[in-house]
């Protein structure tokens, strides 16, 4: 069966991950949430990540899930723009998530980026996802 959302998937594999408090989880791999995750550890909400072939054509990405005293460093992250319905914002109308602590994560002409690099670069772009 297809999937219509896979990036809302891994993103769903995440949080569900940290809640039942796995190291590790694994989610089928491809570029766009390949770039995700690069932001994600950027950006110090994971630990890491590494993409193993399965077998010929189709392969996952293991990710290895942070914590901080025994709580998730993730305390939420939910998917913005949607198959059904994308959300694009001009770089001067996105608002900051929770007051600056938290980020979002843009697609733009650039590639993905987190909310504060896509402000130095002065892009804005397809809203994906929000974390803190």
């Amino acid at each position: 069966m297809a999937m219509s959302d896979p990036l809302g998937d891994m993103l769903t594999r995440i949080r569900n991950g940290q809640r039942t408090g796995k190291s590790k989880v694994r989610a089928p791999a491809s570029k766009m949430r390949a770039n995700v995750l690069e932001v994600l550890q950027r950006e110090g909400y994971i630990r890491g990540f590494k993409t193993e072939d399965v077998h010929s054509g189709f392969s996952e990405v293991e990710i290895e899930l942070k914590y901080n005293d025994g709580a998730p460093v993730i305390q939420e992250i939910s998917r913005v723009s949607r198959p059904g319905r994308r959300v694009y914002s001009k770089i001067k109308e996105l608002p900051r998530f929770y007051n600056g602590l938290g980020i979002t994560i843009l697609s733009t002409p650039r590639g993905v980026m987190s909310d504060q690099e896509a402000r130095a670069a002065n892009v804005g772009g397809e809203v994906l996802c929000r974390v803190f």
